[in-house]
């Protein structure tokens, strides 16, 4: 192929890849396929010096800043490393700044490579005052409220000093497990690896939510101080003094040959570390030699990072299974011959769906490499076609559930086969967890521990059987007792007066958020106008779409469904809407899109005040917007509104609108 096409062909496949990774936290390709991918325009454009380009992905950073929070320009840039995938690339590097310095007596530190999320606090007087994230290296996002719920970042340090510290946020592998059991229990999706779990979680604009998720930080860098330093571990063992929480593996050497010994013994004890890394850091110790050998605009020219590549071993597929999840997503996953990887035994891996086993031509005593994905999931990552026998089977995803019985089905454009049966004892579990969560009927203490003991003990056979459960039945569960039994009981019959988007989100009917709850509740007068409703009645809802509209007709269509919704209005669950009584209509078939900080009033209120008058509000600008509600800080909507041309106002010109 062309250099030059090739070139573009990998800059266009990065850029989707990067903002998958980076601004969505959502990659579709593991972290060493997007390594290769760099490695390999790198390499092409080092031999094709006149096709580099400013804005190349090896000439930048890459990153842009979340809606909904406020810019930080850096004052010193955050820089991204150099990666290195092979020891020789060691060599060169220490032997390039040698010469560049003209000297041998220089020393280095080897540092952990922690898979998170970089961050910069910033302190005045030992007070936390900023927290922002790298963004393009540049312009990063205010973090603030969020670094401030993550226990190990000190809001004051030992001494009143001003100091400005880098650090990687992430999230210990075993509350990584932890929370993608959990994400797996409520029927959301799962978090690929721990970096994109801390980096969405920290990218979260409720700070509660952030205060959930067990994040931790490592600081790796002191980038601003009053205090003057020789060395970077010098610096890093005042910071720790300060009472910052330093990275754990920080060793001093002097040559390439114990750099490499290093990177080997982290390599080696990698498996039992509570935090995952994806390589080691290799820097230049002395600080004023950094700042002589200074940087390029992308990466500093005093340090390097070490990628591991990721553990590969063979096994066999001795058998497919299915598994069905609380939506009724049957998940194909392979049964392998145990084999050790990444320090653990596996015996099983995800197959995703039938379009994986397909792409992959993935049959059943086939000999394939598995690989631990972030050194957490394990997947199957390639057929060993070349060991084929002959004995292999092709495999057929189910026509029926293989728990219930039920039909399955696949929507179109979709990758997923589901089981079409409510009651699926599969099913069921997910379902009771997810009825009984926070954001749905929020019943407290009903967790997913005490939900398997009720099923097993056959108190529940449905999602209505909770509110006909007796204290007695439960007091004698393991950890309940009468108290907690109780207070559960409490708890269940205090969840009869919740709203009625509550209870829609809580169904899980597929497509439906906790937002679609809400506008939905807000439409109807109670379930009943909801269940005799057509798919065009949802749709005339501003942001909800046809698949919405047609996903609650077939799920209020279904005869068991419609027994359930009968049992809890029997019991006195709440099914009325939130239709909302309109104070005037001046506002009719006006839609306002909210962005920025107004000066007096919160977005609920402002959202409040469009709805009492008739209006709509929408989360993004189009050309159906009539106005765009502008305050500080405004976004990337501002701009959209200013290329389509959409009418603009501030919060005065609102005022004026409502009288």
């Amino acid at each position: 192929m062309d250099a030059k096409k090739r070139i573009e062909e990998l800059r266009e496949k990065i850029r989707y890849h990067a903002n998958l990774y980076y601004n969505q936290d959502a990659p579709e390709i593991s972290d060493f396929e997007y390594d290769m991918l760099l490695l390999e325009l790198k390499n092409l454009e080092k031999m094709n010096p006149d096709l580099v380009e400013k804005d190349s992905p090896t000439q930048m950073v890459i990153g842009d800043v979340k809606e909904g929070f406020a810019e930080v320009t850096h004052n010193i840039p955050m820089l991204s490393l150099q990666d290195v995938f092979d020891k020789e690339a060691i060599y060169s590097f220490v032997d390039k700044i040698s010469e560049t310095l003209n000297r041998t007596d220089l020393f280095y530190t080897v540092e952990t490579k922690i898979d998170g999320l970089s961050v910069s606090l910033e302190y005045k007087k030992g007070k936390l005052v900023r927290a922002s994230t790298r963004g393009n290296g540049t312009v990063g996002e205010d973090i603030t409220e969020n670094a401030k719920v993550i226990k190990t970042i000190p809001h004051t340090l030992t001494e009143p000093i001003d100091i400005e510290v880098r650090g990687e946020v992430f999230i210990p592998n075993d509350d990584f497990i932890k929370l993608n059991e959990e994400r797996e229990l409520l029927g959301l999706p799962l978090f690929a690896n721990p970096r994109n779990a801390a980096a969405g979680s920290l990218r979260q604009l409720d700070p509660k939510i952030v205060a959930e998720r067990k994040l931790d930080i490592y600081i790796f860098n002191i980038q601003k101080c009053e205090k003057t330093f020789t060395s970077h571990k010098e610096s890093l063992d005042y910071a720790k003094k300060l009472g910052l929480n330093v990275v754990p593996i920080c060793t001093k050497v002097s040559t390439a040959q114990e750099i490499e010994r290093e990177i080997d013994n982290i390599d080696a004890k990698r498996n039992t570390y509570s935090f995952g890394i994806d390589g080691a850091v290799i820097k230049l110790d002395d600080i004023a030699l950094r700042e002589q050998l200074g940087t390029t605009a992308k990466t500093p020219k005093w340090a390097i990072a070490y990628k591991y590549p990721p553990e590969k071993k063979e096994t066999k597929i001795l058998d497919i299974k299915i598994q069905v999840g609380r939506t009724g997503a049957l998940t194909p996953v392979a049964e392998l011959k145990t084999v050790t990887l990444a320090g653990t035994n596996v015996s099983r891996a995800t197959l995703h769906n039938e379009d994986y086993i397909k792409q992959k031509d993935i049959r059943i005593g086939d000999t394939v490499l598995v690989q631990k994905a972030g050194e957490i999931i394990p997947e199957v990552v390639e057929v060993v076609k070349e060991k084929r026998n002959g004995s292999e089977k092709e495999y057929s995803m189910p026509t029926k559930c293989p728990v219930c019985g039920s039909d399955v089905e696949r929507e179109e454009k979709e990758a997923v086969i589901r089981c079409t049966g409510i009651e699926c004892p599969a099913r069921l579990f997910r379902s009771i967890v997810h009825f009984a969560s926070r954001d749905a009927m929020d019943i407290d203490g009903l967790g997913p521990a005490l939900v398997e003991q009720m099923l097993d003990k056959g108190l529940i056979h449905n999602i209505a059987d909770l509110y006909y459960i007796k204290q007695e039945q439960i007091a004698d569960l393991e950890k309940m007792g009468e108290k907690s039994a109780n207070n559960l009981i409490t708890a269940i019959q205090n969840s009869k007066q919740n709203t009625l988007d509550k209870l829609l989100f809580g169904l899980g009917i597929r497509h439906i958020g906790k937002k679609g709850g809400v506008l939905i509740a807000q439409k109807f007068k109670d379930i009943d106008e909801i269940i005799n409703a057509k798919a065009e009645d949802f749709t005339e809802i501003n942001e909800v779409g046809v698949k919405m509209g047609e996903s609650i007709v077939k799920y209020f269509n279904n005869p068991q469904v419609i027994d359930t919704i009968n049992k809890l209005k029997a019991v006195g669950v709440n099914t009325k809407g939130m239709k909302k009584e309109i104070i005037d209509d001046r506002f009719n078939n006006m839609i306002f899109v909210l962005t920025g900080t107004l000066p007096t009033y919160t977005r609920d209120e402002a959202q409040k005040i469009i709805e009492d008058f008739g209006g709509k509000t929408s989360s993004s600008v189009s050309k159906k917007t009539t106005y765009v509600l502008a305050g500080e800080e405004a976004g990337s909507k501002l701009q959209k509104a200013l290329d389509l041309g959409i009418t603009i106002i501030d919060e005065n010109e609102f005022k004026k609108m409502i009288g």
